[in-house]
Parts: structure tokens; C-alpha cells; sequence
């Protein structure tokens, strides 16, 4: 069973010079993932909300503050669990 042991985020730029989120995750048996989310082009009603910083970095573009939510909330709510029960990360998420 191969538990999640670490969770790593950090503001990088997408294929289009965006800022967006890149999370690793690391689990007890040595394997680690690690995932980026740019922002899609199109805006429908269905799509998930963008959490911008907003100010002077990047036009307001930045995402520090959701980089600082998955390090407080997102990671604290999945270390320990186990990496293979998607069901148990998905609603502690």
C-alpha cells in the first residue's frame, strides 16, 4: 500500500508563458508524480474557477496564493492516506 508521504508546490509558466501550478507528490515506496494545470482556453459555464493573485506580478496573473493553498490545506488533508484508494483522496480533497 503506498502512502503519500510528501506534497511539493510551486508557481511555474505554462506553453504560453502563464503562470500555473505544478504539484509533486512522493510516496513512502520511492515513486512520485508530479502534475501541472495551465488554464485551458475555452470559459464555459462547467469550468473550474482560477485562483489569480492578482496585482503587479504577471498582469494579476500569478499563483502564489494557490500554490500557498495546496502547501496549507490540499497536501496536510492527503499525506498519510493511501495512494492507490482514489476514492479516500478524493473526498478528503
Amino acid at each position: 500500500m503506498p502512502v503519500i508521504e510528501q506534497i511539493a508546490a510551486r508557481e511555474i509558466l505554462d506553453s504560453r508563458g502563464n503562470p500555473t501550478v505544478e504539484v509533486e507528490v512522493a510516496l513512502d515506496d520511492g515513486s512520485a508524480a508530479r502534475a501541472a494545470v495551465p488554464s485551458g482556453a475555452s470559459t464555459g459555464e462547467h469550468e473550474a474557477v482560477e485562483l489569480r493573485d492578482g496585482g503587479s506580478r504577471y498582469l494579476g496573473k500569478g499563483v502564489e496564493k494557490a500554490v500557498a493553498g495546496v502547501l496549507s490545506e490540499l497536501g496536510p488533508a492527503v499525506i498519510g492516506l493511501n495512494a492507490d484508494d482514489q476514492r479516500l483522496v478524493d473526498q478528503a480533497l
